[in-house]
């Protein structure tokens, strides 16, 4: 069950986009997530906001409403859904059962998004044709020593420069969504709608975002591990997704010229991928 804060109308009673933030326990970060949200460029028709607070046991809901006098003048309509169940893909359920839009964006709460973001997925996605897109992916310098030589390295990585990644943020139109039903109870839900999608029909806006890693060398490892999860069980409930991937460089030949240019990075990558092989457990992290 859940229930609605009042939403901020805009003249659109229709709006062309609806991005839908699931949040869960992110009291300290969602304020600054609106905020940047809300200093987007104008889209066509009008957007909206939708925060599924899901499972919160703090301010989460509060914070969020605190921003609707900057959705007001800005012209954004928001909408705060606090359900008592925890769990993503539920959440995701819950705010699309809401939306308006003909455009629907995904968005991590701990997500930044740069000003023209949100009109150019608009311009790529409003048609008749089932397309997927997402901008261009930045990881802002970590506080931890540990996490800001991890990236260094990571940040070479061939996923964030094939292809469409969508870590973070991606959006899709109507009949884009129309490719499966409700969300499925998985761990990798920017990796099921990814793989939905074959790479002609992902789309890449040129316009960046802000998507953090965590912070230190434990928290590094819990995230490796969910990640690889993640994928593992999509590869093993629908065995045929995977062949949408994109092409990517793989071998020793990118590993080295990388390792040459951040030698600590590298190190502290491998550090991380061994222990997740090691240390093996159960439990949420966060999905970076």
């Amino acid at each position: 069950m859940f229930r609605t804060g009042n939403p901020v109308l805009t003249d659109a009673e229709n709006p062309t986009l609806s991005v839908i933030i699931p949040a869960h326990n992110e009291a300290g970060l969602i304020g600054a997530c609106l905020r940047a949200l809300f200093a987007s460029h104008p889209v066509p028709d009008g957007a909206e906001a939708i925060v599924v607070a899901n499972g919160c046991t703090d301010a989460t809901a509060t914070e969020a409403r605190a921003c609707t006098d900057a959705a007001t003048a800005r012209g954004w309509r928001l909408s705060v859904l606090e359900r008592s169940e925890g769990g993503k893909p539920g959440a995701l359920n819950a705010g699309e059962a809401v939306a308006h839009g003909r455009v629907l964006a995904y968005l991590d709460a701990d997500v930044i998004v740069s000003p023209a973001l949100c009109a150019e997925l608009v311009q790529a996605l409003d048609g008749d044709a089932a397309l997927y897109a997402s901008g261009r992916v930045v990881i802002p310098t970590p506080e931890t020593m540990f996490s800001r030589t991890y990236a260094r390295f990571y940040r070479q990585v061939p996923f964030f420069h094939h292809g469409v990644p969508g870590c973070g943020l991606f959006a899709m139109n109507r009949p884009a969504r129309a490719r499966w039903g409700e969300w499925p109870e998985i761990i990798s839900d920017d990796t099921f709608a990814r793989l939905n999608f074959t790479p002609s029909e992902r789309v890449a806006v040129p316009a960046p975002y802000d998507w953090p890693i965590v912070e230190g060398f434990g928290a590094l490892v819990r995230v490796r591990r969910r990640q690889d999860a993640g994928v593992a069980e999509i590869g093993r409930l629908y065995p045929v997704l995977p062949t949408n991937d994109d092409p990517r460089p793989s071998g020793a030949g990118w590993v080295l010229r990388a390792g040459l240019r951040a030698p600590l990075g590298f190190v502290a990558y491998v550090a991380v991928a061994l222990a997740t092989r090691l240390r093996r457990g159960n439990g949420w992290a966060r999905g970076r």
